[in-house]
């Protein structure tokens, strides 16, 4: 082989020793540290075989947030054989979430469509709520649909909802807004399948409850405008409602063995004069002139009421072993713009631009009160099997509908002989087709959502799908 310094080759070896004997310090001086430095800063690896590497033990890892003085220590170790290995590697494997969806953000877009009934086709739309047989003349606000940014909200499924609760009891719990939901429900379920009315009690038939023959569904509406116990006003008692924070109504509570899933909506009694008790004392009163009580608002009442109706519902249904679903539907805006009584109280016939109006006052608080208790069951909650707790939070997207109401329409035909000085309007309920049905709509997504969770889950356990 030939020499690398082959220019050279012809030198005598004097010459050779000499030439050596200069380039040595050259090369102890400048190439070795040289060498030494890329050996430093570029170590070679030693290839290792990826099974070997898999089975060998992993030592413990230290990790340190900045500015952390204490270790965040984490212990990785890997089982000797591939067959567990691969096991737990299945076993840590993080579950795939379920794509979660804000309903409450979003945009009132024109539907060709319209809704799934109408006045005529349902017979059990409160009259109140009747807006085209009492003759309101414009339709349009029958043709929006609420469009949320992250997903796509479907068009109700009637044989869906039915199949979901076979055999199964679900009861809506509350004042009249839970009853405008509730009748929302059951003409959209009509469609599909013939409600059979089972049962009636109460003065103005309060507690009702229908049975889908089909599905072998019940569907039953509970009035209990506080949730909690309450005395209500009368013409020959208090000019004030008495509520007791710290009891449950049992005029439906003591049904709630018979329940699969409850629907709670309160808010607008809660308005009214008021004292509140818990126990035997007088916590206070809210508008009570010329009692002697102190003022306390309803925000906490609110609160107080909430959290012990979902309180005493874990302790009865988790004591007994058997679940419930529950769901909280949150405030629903008023929109008067006038007085009640006077022509053009809520005169809009479209809904609200995109920043034209904001959810903002007692609207925003009585909401957020209801979301934080559910957030709060949903934790207190947890040890209870087959317990599940969801907002339904209807408050924005409700906010932007001002057309949606009975308004004058509450009454047939009110201006037949001409605009009245005096007419009743009613801009807090809704009008049935209309807004409402899309609180049904995102309650049915609800329900998909927990049957897909418990298809998914090792126990099957389901107090829906059964």
């Amino acid at each position: 082989m030939g020499s690398p310094f082959k220019d050279h080759q012809s030198h005598s070896p004097s010459y050779t020793h000499s030439f050596i004997k200069k380039i040595l310090p050259y090369f102890i001086y400048v190439i070795l540290p040289i060498a030494v430095i890329r050996l430093y800063l570029y170590s070679p690896t030693l290839p290792q075989s990826p099974t070997l590497h898999n089975h060998l033990p992993q030592p413990s890892t230290v990790h340190h947030l900045p500015h952390s003085t204490t270790p965040i220590s984490i212990t990785t170790t890997t089982p000797s054989s591939s067959s567990s290995s691969k096991h737990e590697q299945e076993q840590k494997k993080p579950e795939a979430k379920e794509p979660q969806c804000d309903y409450t953000d979003g945009d009132w877009l024109p539907d060709k469509m319209g809704p799934l009934y109408n006045g005529t086709t349902c017979g059990t739309i409160k009259k109140g709520q009747n807006c085209i047989t009492h003759g309101r003349p414009d339709l349009g606000y029958l043709h929006w649909k609420w469009k949320p940014k992250q997903c796509h909200l479907p068009r109700f499924e009637p044989n869906t909802f039915l199949n979901l609760l076979r055999n199964k009891h679900i009861a809506f719990v509350g004042d009249s807004m839970a009853r405008n939901q509730l009748e929302s429900l059951l003409c959209m379920i009509a469609t599909a399948s013939h409600p059979k009315l089972i049962y009636t009690d109460g003065e103005e038939n309060k507690f009702r409850r229908w049975n889908f023959a089909s599905h072998n569904v019940n569907v039953s509406v509970y009035w209990s405008p506080f949730l909690v116990r309450g005395v209500e006003k009368s013409k020959i008692g208090p000019d004030h409602n008495q509520l007791y924070l710290d009891q449950v109504d049992e005029r439906w509570a003591a049904d709630m063995g018979k329940m699969d899933m409850v629907v709670l909506s309160v808010g607008h009694w809660f308005l009214h004069p008021a004292v509140y008790f818990e126990g035997a004392s007088a916590l206070g009163c809210h508008f009570c002139p010329g009692l002697n009580h102190t003022e306390i608002g309803f925000y906490d009442v609110l609160r107080k009421a909430i959290k012990t109706t979902l309180k005493t519902i874990t302790e009865r249904r988790g004591s007994s072993g058997n679940g419930i679903n529950v769901i909280v539907t949150t405030f629903s805006p008023a929109h008067f713009e006038g007085e009640w009584d006077k022509a053009g109280a809520c005169p809009k016939t479209k809904p609200y631009n995109k920043g034209e109006k904001n959810l903002e006052g007692m609207d925003a608080d009585m909401r957020q009160v209801e979301v934080e208790e559910v957030e709060a069951a949903k934790v207190n909650g947890k040890g209870v099997l087959g317990f599940k707790v969801e907002e339904l939070d209807v408050s924005y997207l409700s906010l932007m509908r001002p057309d949606g109401h009975p308004g004058p329409y509450m009454n047939p035909f009110p201006f037949a002989d001409g605009v009245k000085e005096r007419v009743q309007n009613d801009c807090v309920h809704w009008c049935l087709p209309g807004a409402i049905d899309t609180w049904n709509e995102i309650m049915l997504e609800i329900i998909k959502k927990w049957n897909r969770a418990v298809a998914n889950s090792p126990s099957k356990q389901f107090t829906l799908a059964g």
